[in-house]
């Protein structure tokens, strides 16, 4: 009797179709797990938002208009035109899986924030404004300040 070494040809398509098994398994919750930690860091931009129009509130007695007026200066110092508060991939409206917009009202701001590609960078569309309170709406439609608030 010869004695073999080694695995055999079955025994590693059993061990490579486990393995397979086990990464369809996994795949899924990776990827909801990264589209949480989008929105989760979608709500800390929001929230760095807030800041940077109070900031811009006390410098310039006003509220930006757009996330321009929050971001770098594209040459020279920083005015109201580019306040130079938040980093410029911010203000370019897209960070994170999430495209941001800021509206100016007669009241004070509106914030938006959607997902990139709904389902993949995110489930959640988040809205808040000058009271601070942000609000999602679990669905494509955008949130509004009736949308169920953050806890």
């Amino acid at each position: 009797m010869k004695s073999s070494r080694g695995f055999s040809l079955i025994e590693l398509l059993i061990v490579i179709s486990i393995i397979l098994i086990i990464a369809m398994i996994a795949a899924p919750k990776l990827g909801r797990a990264r589209m949480y930690s989008q929105e989760m860091a979608a709500i800390q931009h929001i929230k760095t938002l807030h800041t940077a129009q109070a900031q811009y509130y006390s410098q310039y007695g006003r509220y930006a208009a757009s996330l321009a007026e929050l971001g770098p200066p594209t040459a020279g110092n920083p005015g109201p035109q580019a306040a130079d508060l938040i980093p410029g991939d911010l203000a370019s409206g897209e960070k994170g899986g999430y495209r941001f917009r800021l509206e100016a009202t007669p009241s004070g701001y509106v914030i938006h924030a959607e997902p990139v590609q709904f389902n993949t960078s995110g489930s959640r569309t988040f809205y808040s404004d000058q009271t601070l309170v942000i609000r999602n709406n679990f669905g494509p439609e955008p949130a509004t300040a009736s949308s169920p608030e953050i806890k």
